[in-house]
Order: C-alpha cells, then sequence, then structure tokens
C-alpha cells in the first residue's frame, strides 16, 4: 500500500504541490490526471524517491520514505517523462546494467532479463543500440528499466507522450499486462489514456486534488452527443427523433427547431455516431454536427473547470 499524507513541495516560494493526501491499495492501477501544470509529475516523483517533499510523508509498504528512500526504491520502479536510456549500449546490456545497480544477482538477472524483453516486446531488438530505436521503442526500453528487478510498484510518468497511434495502442496494451503483477500508477493530462489502463483516477489541479473518479467500463461507455441536423422546411422534428430512437444505443432524446435546422441531445450506450449519421442519410436529411462526450469526460472537465465532484 502507498500511503501519503499531507505531503507538499515548493520551489522556493512557488508552490508545486499539496497538500494532498491520498491511499493506494496493492493491485490497483491508479492514474493522475490533470491539465499540464496541475502537480503530477512532482507527486510521482516524490512517490518514486527521486524527489524529496517540501513537507508531508510518504510511506510504502509500511516504509518511510524520507526516512529510508533507498529501501523504498528497491520496491519501486520508476519511468521518468524523459525515458533514462544510454544510447550507445545495447538494450540488454542496458537492462543487465539498469538490474546490476539495483542489486540483483547474477541468476536472477539473467532470469529476470529474458522475461522483461519478452513482456515488453523487446526480444527481436536485444543486441540493438538504443539509439537506433523508434521512440515508441525506446519507450519500451525505459519501461524494461523500471520493472527489470520486479518491482512491487510501478510509476509511470505520461508513458504515451510523443508516440504516434500505433505506438499509443500496443503501449495500452503493455502498460494492461503490467497490472496483473504491479501496483501501476501513471500520470498524464489525456483523459483516454487514464480511462483505458486505469480502475481509478486521483484529478489534481493547481497542485491540490481536485476530485477522484472510479472508472467503470460503463462510464467509459455511457455520454451524451449534441446533434444538428438541417431537413427541408415543413419536416418536424418529431419526424427525425423517431428515426433517432430506432438506433439501438440512444437511451434518452431531447430535441429543438428553428426553421429547417433541428438540435437534438441523446444520452447513449457505446458510440453510435456511425449508426446515426446512417439514420440521418437514410431520412434524406444533412447532418451538420455531431459531437459526443462520455460521462467520463463531463466529470473530469467539471472538475478542472472549477467544480470538485467525486463519483465513487
Amino acid at each position: 500500500m502507498i500511503k501519503a499524507d499531507n505531503l507538499t513541495k515548493f520551489y522556493g516560494s512557488k508552490r508545486a504541490l499539496g497538500p494532498v493526501s491520498f491511499e493506494i491499495g496493492d493491485g490497483q492501477a491508479i492514474g493522475f490526471l490533470g491539465l499540464n501544470g496541475a502537480g503530477k509529475t512532482t507527486a510521482l516523483r516524490i512517490l518514486a524517491c527521486d524527489l524529496r517533499p517540501s513537507g508531508g510523508n510518504v510511506r510504502i509498504d509500511k516504509v518511510d520514505a524520507l526516512a529510508s528512500p533507498h529501501e523504498v526504491r528497491k520496491l519501486v520502479g520508476f519511468l521518468p517523462e524523459q525515458t533514462p536510456v544510454y544510447q550507445d549500449m545495447l538494450v540488454r546490456d542496458f537492462l543487465v546494467f539498469a538490474g546490476r545497480i539495483r542489486g540483483m544477482t547474477p541468476d536472477r538477472l539473467t532470469k529476470r532479463l529474458a522475461e522483461v524483453l519478452e513482456t515488453t516486446n523487446l526480444t527481436h531488438m536485444a543486441w540493438e543500440p538504443v539509439r537506433t530505436l523508434s521512440h515508441g521503442y525506446r519507450q519500451r526500453v525505459g519501461v524494461a528499466q523500471a520493472i527489470i528487478h520486479d518491482p512491487k510498484f510501478v510509476i509511470l510518468d505520461e508513458p504515451t507522450r510523443g508516440l504516434d497511434p500505433v505506438q499509443i495502442v500496443d503501449m495500452r496494451g503493455l502498460v494492461k499486462s503490467l497490472k496483473q503483477k504491479h501496483t501501476v500508477m501513471i500520470s498524464s493530462h489525456i483523459l483516454t489514456e487514464i480511462a483505458e489502463t486505469c480502475d481509478r483516477a486521483l484529478v489534481l489541479g493547481d497542485g491540490e486534488i481536485i476530485g477522484q473518479v472510479s472508472l467503470t467500463a460503463e462510464m467509459r461507455e455511457e455520454g451524451k452527443i449534441d446533434l444538428m441536423v438541417e431537413s427541408e422546411a415543413g419536416v418536424p422534428t418529431s419526424a427525425i427523433a423517431e428515426k433517432l430512437q430506432n438506433v439501438a444505443g440512444v437511451k434518452e432524446l431531447a430535441g429543438s427547431s428553428s426553421a429547417t435546422i433541428h438540435r437534438f441531445e441523446l444520452r447513449c450506450t457505446g458510440d453510435v455516431r456511425r449508426q446515426i449519421d446512417e439514420a440521418i442519410t437514410e431520412g434524406g436529411w444533412k447532418l451538420y454536427r455531431l459531437d459526443r462526450r462520455t460521462d467520463l469526460e463531463n466529470i473530469f472537465l467539471g472538475m478542472v473547470e472549477g467544480g470538485t465532484r467525486e463519483r465513487n
């Protein structure tokens, strides 16, 4: 378990974090979510014993992080925002180096190296210099060095930063696989990344925790769609509404019209934008606007725009 009590961090007179208090149970995947500058990186660096707080206390697996930082580092694997790799080393040599400086025995390191290379899909890159790898594979090397010593807790700071869409999907899969053996903490300002990989999110704003959200499958799926349709004069809004209500996944619908423009707000389960588009086309009408926002997005935006809302 990780327990933080009244953590604060100041740089001179500037407050970067706190006071914040929270607990993270074993086996959980927790996201630190917030806009840029919210304090996510500061919080994770303190948990990883990479940064000493100005005040407060952290206990990780009942070990006092301030009194025994070296003991805590044995329990934690950390991927900072800037991937810590030596460009001229071979991938396997760098991971061996990362294991040795963490005190791993040769026998344990040999066995663990093969496991980590397979987990991070780097086996075929083991004998390649790090400098020749793409950014996506370098991120994988960064994750590999964080888990080489089989830590209890894995901390990832913006793991999908700078990745292309395919690499992002691959990284999500890797993070999900880590959840099977480790307690995982991830920071991001991208809601989708946290929603896809975490069980719970702590939302930070201006250095403080402004709310928390339990990330359920229903919350990821359910949401609202704002829709604007143009029809010929004389077409009633009710005719378009009846067509939309027949789309599977549409649970609630409210509409209004002004001349030939019809506006609707739909509450839906799942992403039914394609089906709605098809229904509007079949009706012979023109689609002007189709925006979807999940309940999770609504909650997050409500928090960061000044309100504090919790969903447990």
